[in-house]
């Protein structure tokens, strides 16, 4: 597992300038305690590696000392700008979650950047938010954990459950939710059940899936109005907050020319920390409705998250 290297801890109690070092930071749930940057946001903490020192002081020509980039900590080992928000850091004392990825520069305000005309913390310093405080000092190790994206597929289905054909729908989203993992770089893990269209069954995978902490759940089959369509009818139950904008504005989309797509009775929400949805059975659907889906979902994690980035 890679680890991080503290090299200096560093304050500033006004925004815009150069930070000092001091011998440790008193980390809170509002940040670092006495630094300008503190607060109930998610940019309570930022870093910087000291290999982007190295580059940058070639491009000032002198040597620059830890905290001129306005970074609460100075680290080394890990590429700070390849994680991403959400991976944690932490020790036996700490524990903060990435946020933020680079910032918008602000030339006007940054003591560096008025100094050289550039700053290398806008594209390579991170941000980073309190979850277990704690006191950091120079010599620290965190060990760098990367999220690991957990989600799971159900098919219901009476027929594909008994092995009268195969689940293909639910393969289908399988592959679609691989790939899109992959497009973002993250690492996954999918699983996969087929079961029959019974509600205590899927209650029980349901409260499952709250107790293994599943990121993603998404349902195929069962969202019709037949006597055993009792998919939407269960996961309701279960819903901390309803998202209906995502599946109406599906069957709007695709109902204009299919009248049929209006009659999935698909639901979109929240369980804890958990986002389900109820996709029909057929490859056809799962594709329109995973077409609008996926394009949402990262946004929809920082929304759950309290991430205020955009």
């Amino acid at each position: 597992m890679a680890q991080l290297k503290i090299h200096s801890v560093n304050i500033s109690e006004k925004k815009g300038t150069v930070k000092c070092s001091v011998p440790s930071i008193n980390l809170t749930f509002n940040g670092v305690e006495k630094d300008a940057h503190s607060g109930k946001w998610h940019r309570q903490v930022s870093l910087l590696g000291i290999e982007s020192f190295q580059k940058f002081e070639v491009m000032a020509g002198r040597k620059l000392a830890f905290g001129e980039f306005a970074e609460n900590i100075t680290t080394e080992g890990v590429t700070l700008y390849h994680t991403k928000p959400f991976d944690i850091f932490r020790n036996n004392d700490i524990e903060l979650e990435v946020t933020q990825i680079g910032k918008k520069c602000h030339g006007d305000r940054c003591a560096i950047y008025q100094e050289v005309g550039n700053c290398v913390m806008p594209k390579e310093g991170i941000f980073a938010r309190v979850k277990v405080p704690g006191i950091l000092k120079p010599g620290d190790v965190l060990e760098y954990i990367p999220k690991v994206f957990k989600v799971q597929i159900i098919t219901l289905s009476d027929r594909a459950s008994a092995g009268e054909y195969e689940d293909r729908s639910g393969q289908q989203i399988v592959e679609r939710v691989e790939n899109y993992f992959r497009e973002l770089d993250r690492q996954f893990i999918v699983r996969k059940s087929v079961i029959p269209d019974d509600a205590e069954i899927l209650r029980f995978q349901l409260e499952q899936a709250q107790n293994e902490n599943i990121d993603i759940l998404i349902t195929t089959g069962g969202t019709g109005i037949g006597p055993r369509d009792i998919t939407p009818d269960i996961v309701k139950t279960y819903l901390d907050k309803e998202i209906p904008g995502i599946m109406e504005m599906v069957r709007h989309k695709y109902g204009q020319e299919k009248p049929m797509a209006y009659i999935s009775r698909s639901i979109a929400g929240v369980i804890k920390n958990t986002f389900v949805y109820t996709l029909p059975g057929s490859l056809k659907a799962v594709d329109e409705y995973l077409n609008e889906i996926l394009p949402l979902q990262e946004h929809l994690f920082f929304m759950l998250y309290g991430i205020d980035n955009h």
